[in-house]
């Protein structure tokens, strides 16, 4: 792992000090970011994939409880990395430049700036949690278990946006190590601290002596517990890290202001925002979905449920590739590398494509071992597996939007794309949901998702390699 770290910051030195770098070093470096951010994207969905193993095995409704304010989370966690996204693509501009300095004062900004927005974000959230299940058509039978889940959820917002904040700036500056290590630890304890918590007390027998293993029993809300502990330690350390031992970014010995200022808010502003909205527009259509999918029964929400956090499994890879390809092409725009940044956008979005398109194809031939997992109800089972079929199919040009999408962040040109983004999932996704979920069901409903998926990736593609995007660029020559 040393010599690795070595390497990569070898190889990102190269792009600082305007080196010549060849194919292979190109292809090393990208390699060695995506890797570990694919490591901790897989274990930030394996929490989820933890939370509806364990919560599913408390029968259908408590699955269900959770599946139905599943995309509403989604949209706060979005928001929340919309906005450590304005700071850290900031970040990593400087760094490319070699202003180290100038990155730290970014860093103490955006801990005041990130703070204030997400205590703000909290405060929204447990305000609406008593209403949100019936917005969403739930069941009377799990709106309580929804609502209580949420709400300890948005308590918590504050630790997972300084989460995100500090496993940005780390990214950003080249160590994909420690958050890939902080995140897979979050998962080893999300699972500690949901065996304690979910389950009752109960007799177990290891090594044939029989032993009394104590539990709190609170079911759903055990695990919004477990899940918010999970991020409240790894936050600490996360932060503990990136303040006092980054060798760019540490805090420590060195006096600074937290007061944001007007033009780091602004930048901020201009890249956040536009993820934000789409965000919100992008979490706004699954809402819709689950809207779609919640008269379909209380089997189709939870089989729903399920499909999407198997699937997330799947294209958390192309996501980890994603913020590699953050780092890389915003480091090389700071340093002012308008080819290298070129190939680098090239190598990720197909190295993206390629990983994605064997992961669909592993997902295909293992959905029923996937679902199986999470749930012993054989009619959950069944549907989940059909739906997870379907959408398998769209994960090579799936990977083309979510790469593509990374290296247009990275250069800070967050507008277009999130435009693409909400005109593909509200024009066609919804779209062909509501006309094929009243005579197909669930069934419909991801077919409509798999058609999109493929157009949003062809029109990412066809942004990426017309190069217009390239010229709004001011780079140093």
């Amino acid at each position: 792992m040393g010599t690795a770290k070595r390497k990569t910051d070898y190889l990102l030195s190269l792009i600082r000090e305007g080196k010549r770098m060849t194919l292979g070093q190109q292809l090393r470096l990208t390699a060695y970011l995506s890797v570990p951010a694919i490591m901790a994207q897989v274990s930030s969905i394996a929490m989820q994939y933890i939370d509806a193993s364990m919560v599913g095995s408390l029968g259908a409704n408590a699955a269900a409880s959770i599946g139905l304010i599943s995309t509403t989370t989604w949209l706060f966690w979005g928001l929340c990395a919309a906005a450590a996204t304005g700071f850290s693509v900031q970040v990593a501009h400087k760094i490319g430049a070699g202003d180290f300095a100038g990155a730290r004062k970014i860093l103490r900004q955006s801990v005041t700036a990130t703070l204030i927005f997400s205590s703000l974000l909290a405060v929204a959230g447990i305000c609406i949690s008593g209403m949100l299940p019936g917005w969403l058509g739930g069941d009377e039978a799990i709106r309580d278990d929804s609502s209580l889940y949420f709400r300890i959820f948005a308590l918590f917002l504050p630790a997972l946006q300084l989460n995100f904040l500090a496993g940005g700036m780390l990214r950003c500056s080249g160590n994909m190590r420690v958050p890939a290590m902080l995140n897979v630890l979050m998962c080893v304890l999300d699972v500690v601290f949901n065996f304690f918590l979910i389950f009752p007390s109960r007799q177990a027998e290891w090594l044939g002596v029989e032993l009394t293993v104590p539990g709190a029993g609170l079911g759903v809300e055990g695990a919004a517990l477990g899940t918010v502990l999970a991020e409240l330690v790894t936050a600490g350390a996360m932060m503990g890290y990136l303040c006092r031992r980054s060798p760019m970014l540490k805090l420590s010995g060195e006096r600074g202001s937290f007061l944001p200022r007007r033009e780091t808010l602004r930048k901020a502003v201009r890249i956040s925002l536009p993820m934000g909205f789409e965000h919100i527009a992008i979490c706004g259509a699954q809402i819709i979905t689950t809207v779609i999918v919640a008269p379909l029964g209380i089997v189709a929400i939870a089989a729903n449920s399920f499909a999407i956090i198997a699937e997330s499994l799947c294209y958390m890879p192309g996501y980890g590739i994603s913020e590699a390809a953050t780092t890389l092409v915003g480091q090389s725009l700071g340093a002012g590398r308008i080819r290298l940044l070129r190939r680098f956008a090239n190598i990720t979005v197909w190295s993206g494509m390629l990983i994605m398109g064997v992961m669909g194809a592993l997902m295909y031939a293992a959905a029923p071992q996937i679902i199986g997992v999470m749930t012993p109800v054989e009619e959950i089972r069944t549907l989940g597996i059909e739906i997870l079929r379907i959408e398998a199919f769209a994960e090579p040009m799936f990977a083309a939007s979510i790469v593509a999408y990374g290296v247009f962040v990275g250069v800070g040109g967050t507008f277009v794309p999130s435009l693409m983004n909400f005109g593909s999932i509200w024009g066609v996704r919804l779209t062909l949901a509501a006309w094929l979920a009243p005579t197909m069901g669930l069934r419909g409903v991801w077919l409509a998702m798999c058609i999109e998926l493929c157009f949003r990736g062809a029109i990412f593609l066809a942004r990426l390699w017309g190069g217009r995007w390239i010229y709004t660029l001011r780079i140093k020559r």
